[in-house]
């Protein structure tokens, strides 16, 4: 390897000239030489593209709802609890309560405080329908949790929320599904066939995590929820706590479980039946979910770069073959085993450097059309982008050393007359 040491910069341009023009002449070959790298980088910029659109949308997510929101559920879980056969733990507790919620609201630490349910359902009109979106079950609120605005109308009144009356704030967009330009306020559709009077419009937060048919569709008193609707109470029931300004997340904590064991009647023996959930849990178990799934895809891409870097040892050796000759009468005009070791490590490396840039714009592109079809919003990762260079260039040397070796120790002679 004692070549390498002797590698002088005024090399490089020359021996680029010459992996260029051996590119132009072999496009063929070349451009399969390639195709492992570029997809292998492809692959690792669009999942590296969409997990951090999806990490960035979760965390604004987060944001809207405020970083001293927590919520207290009957069991917290990294992944959803089939509510017919829950674990035992599970089983045994109780399901959340109007009645603990109307604690916790009034506790001097805590500003807000309500019962919470989600389902999913179908909102129709006049033979207009849209598809499942999530139904929420929740109070006036709303917005001040889950983040958006009021477009049109109102929010539940005081005797709607304690009487669950059958009203409905339809998502705005939903709407205009539904009604076109008629104005939906004051009109009774359909909610999971259900009617209900249309009497507000809610405007999402632009920012808010909401895949393909997880969308806010509407929300209705929780009480109509509860009594109309069927509820999974062990992942889709929960009391969102807002402490008052001023006081801290460990206090106003300690304070609902306080009140939430004195509710339940525990003895100070017995573990909590409930759990207490914060942002930074949430994003902790999304940023371990995506890590995982970014692992994955990093194997994958590591196997596919793996090939192409094979393959790019195997051109290399024929292309060692098929210009015999040529090394033969560069040594002849008094290159050394350094300059041809050179030319060849530097043929390699712009073969996979080409691939790795046209794999990082696929990957690029592909990521960003995801992240718009998703509705979300991303800048590049362009640290990753510089790693991605970096390695698609270095497999290029790595897999390019042998070939490079065999080219170096030819003998001029025997090389000279390969016919």
């Amino acid at each position: 390897m004692r070549w390498l040491r002797r590698f002088r910069l005024d090399q490089y341009q020359e021996n680029l000239a010459i992996a260029m023009e051996t590119l132009r002449v072999s496009k063929l070959r070349s451009g399969l030489t390639i195709l492992g790298v570029v997809i292998g980088v492809a692959t690792v910029m669009t999942m590296a593209s969409l997990v951090e659109g999806l990490r960035r949308q979760i965390i604004r997510s987060v944001e809207v709802a405020g970083p001293t929101t927590f919520y207290v559920l009957k069991a917290y879980s990294s992944t959803p609890v089939n509510p017919d056969n829950p674990p035992a733990y599970i089983r045994i507790r109780p399901d959340l309560s109007a009645m603990e919620a109307e604690r916790i609201r009034r506790l001097p630490e805590i500003a807000y405080a309500a019962l919470w349910g989600q389902t999913v359902a179908r909102l129709s009109y006049r033979g207009e329908r849209t598809q499942p979106v999530a139904l929420f079950g929740a109070d006036a609120g709303f917005p001040e949790v889950q983040g958006g605005t009021l477009a049109a109308g109102r929010w539940f009144s005081r005797n709607e929320i304690l009487g669950g009356g059958a009203v409905v704030v339809v998502n705005e967009g939903m709407a205009r599904q539904l009604f076109g330009r008629e104005n939906p306020i004051g009109k009774t559709i359909s909610v999971g066939g259900r009617p209900a009077e249309v009497i507000g419009l809610y405007l999402p937060p632009e920012n808010i995590f909401a895949p393909q048919g997880a969308e806010t569709g509407a929300i209705i008193p929780f009480r109509l929820l509860d009594a109309q609707y069927p509820i999974d109470k062990t992942n889709a029931l929960w009391i969102p706590v807002k402490p008052r300004e001023g006081v801290s997340v460990a206090d106003a904590q300690e304070a609902v479980t306080i009140a939430m064991r004195e509710q339940r009647r525990l003895r100070p023996s017995q573990r909590n039946s409930f759990d207490l959930v914060t942002a930074d849990q949430i994003l902790d178990v999304f940023n371990q979910l995506t890590g995982v799934f970014f692992l994955v895809m990093i194997v994958l891409a590591s196997v596919a770069l793996l090939v192409g870097g094979i393959g790019v040892m195997a051109i290399m050796m024929v292309s060692v073959t098929d210009r015999t000759r040529e090394i033969g009468v560069r040594k002849a005009l008094g290159a050394t085993r350094g300059d041809i070791a050179v030319q060849f490590l530097i043929e390699a490396a712009t073969l996979t450097g080409i691939g790795g840039v046209i794999g990082i714009l696929l990957g690029l592109g592909a990521g960003a059309a995801v992240n718009v079809a998703l509705g979300i919003s991303a800048t590049p990762p362009l640290a990753l982008t510089l790693v991605a260079v970096v390695v698609s260039v270095g497999i290029g040397i790595v897999f390019g050393v042998i070939p490079a070796q065999r080219a170096a120790r030819l003998d001029p002679i025997e090389a000279l007359r390969h016919e």
